[in-house]
């Protein structure tokens, strides 16, 4: 990948079986079949299709995952995502209507993963969602 001031991009006809590593932030809009490591920030668009273990820093899930994922920090899962797998995260944001089917582990403490211009974790995890609270299409731990 090349190093840019912006966000690198792989983009929805491009199709990736390996590992992926990034440093800073990467748009993944294609299929990947294979691990993603970076201390960055992720995104996964809402054409991707990704199989594979994911670790990072912070990810946001619009499209598909079926493999774990392990953030140091911020995980938010869209309205029209799909994750099949177990989730790590200190903070965790799912959107009504997103489909999660897995175990989630919501940690408290300071982030494992190196960040040097991150502030300090909330003292306790919670569970956030960006609209007011009513009955969550979600599945956890069933297919909806």
């Amino acid at each position: 990948m090349a190093e840019h001031a912006g966000k690198d991009v792989l983009s929805s006809d491009v199709e990736i079986k390996g590992s992926i590593k990034f440093q800073k932030e990467l748009l993944i809009d294609g299929k990947v079949e294979g691990e993603i490591h970076s201390d960055g920030v992720l995104t996964i668009g809402e054409n991707a299709d990704i199989r594979g273990e994911i670790k990072t820093k912070s990810i946001t899930v619009y499209g598909k995952v079926q493999g774990n994922i392990t953030v140091g920090e911020r995980c938010e899962l869209k309205s029209r995502c799909t994750l099949q797998g177990d989730l790590k995260a200190t903070r965790l944001v799912i959107e009504e209507g997103a489909t999660f089917i897995g175990k989630s582990e919501v940690t408290s403490g300071a982030s494992k993963m190196n960040s040097s211009t991150a502030p300090a974790p909330a003292p306790k995890p919670e569970i956030m969602r960006n609209e007011p609270v009513s009955p969550v299409k979600t599945a956890f731990g069933a297919r909806v």
